[in-house]
């Protein structure tokens, strides 16, 4: 199973409405997984991938901080410095992966959690 939860580390709360999508990677091609957009709570509604359809291999989740920064009024210039995050990494093990990020206009920062 992957989840993942955005924390707007600049307002100090959970960055909700944030779109993020999945994507698997596979032989250099990046193939869409899923689409889901981050609830009050800063988490998709769901696993983004569920344990049921886990597979190993590599995966990216892409973070559209952009629309999120803009639409929250945070203070950047066009272009803004952050528009979308990839996270690009490899599941070897039928584990639960857990990857945060930790997002502010000029920076972020990620991890695998639990």
């Amino acid at each position: 199973m992957l989840t993942t939860h955005v924390l707007d580390t600049s307002m100090g709360c959970p960055a909700a409405g944030l779109q993020v999508d999945l994507y698997r990677i596979e032989d250099g091609v990046r193939t869409l997984v899923r689409s889901s957009t981050t609830n009050s709570d800063g988490r998709t509604d769901g696993p983004l991938l569920p344990q049921e359809v886990f597979r190993k291999g590599v995966y990216e989740i892409v973070f559209h901080a952009g629309g999120y920064l803009q639409r929250i009024g945070a203070t950047v210039r066009q272009p803004s410095f952050l528009d979308e995050i990839p996270i690009r990494f490899g599941m070897s093990e039928e584990q639960h992966y857990h990857v945060p990020l930790l997002l502010s206009p000029f920076g972020y920062s990620t991890y695998r959690g639990s």
